[in-house]
């Protein structure tokens, strides 16, 4: 009886962790996310149909898709159909870090009137920078760690 109780708790421990994973990565995303809509809605969607007003919020939001991860959401929920999330929900924690900035550099680059190409290619650019900044310091970070040992 012992052992089914800890492994029970054990289990909900890990559940736990899980979730608190998932909510720490959603209040990444939606941190910026605010912002991003805005500048569509004050931008770009003056004078649009609701379904036209959906696709272009879609839109913009695939353009940062294809900045950071390289395709759009539907082509990465193409790749991976047995996934239950989405290309965000997946994605690592220094992406979501990449994905906030980016939406307010979008936003901003919205607000300038910059043609959507332009702003797929200097977000694109920045995406390279700002994760190859965090993934060679996570690196470095965990090398120091294994050097005190």
């Amino acid at each position: 009886m012992y052992i089914i109780k800890d492994y029970q708790r054990l289990k909900a421990d890990e559940s736990h962790a899980k979730s608190l994973d998932w909510n720490i990565k959603r209040e990444i995303t939606k941190s910026n996310y605010r912002i991003h809509t805005d500048a569509i809605k004050e931008n770009l969607i003056p004078n649009l149909t609701p379904q036209q007003i959906a696709c272009k919020y879609a839109s913009e939001a695939d353009l940062i898709n294809v900045a950071l991860f390289g395709q759009t959401a539907k082509q990465w929920r193409n790749q991976h159909s047995e996934s239950k999330g989405n290309i965000r929900d997946e994605a690592k924690i220094e992406q979501l870090i990449v994905l906030a900035n980016l939406e307010s550099l979008n936003a901003e680059y919205i607000r300038e009137g910059i043609s959507p190409a332009e702003r797929l290619s200097k977000l694109n650019k920045i995406a390279i920078y700002q994760l190859n900044s965090l993934w060679n310091n996570s690196l470095k970070s965990i090398e120091k760690l294994k050097s005190l040992k």
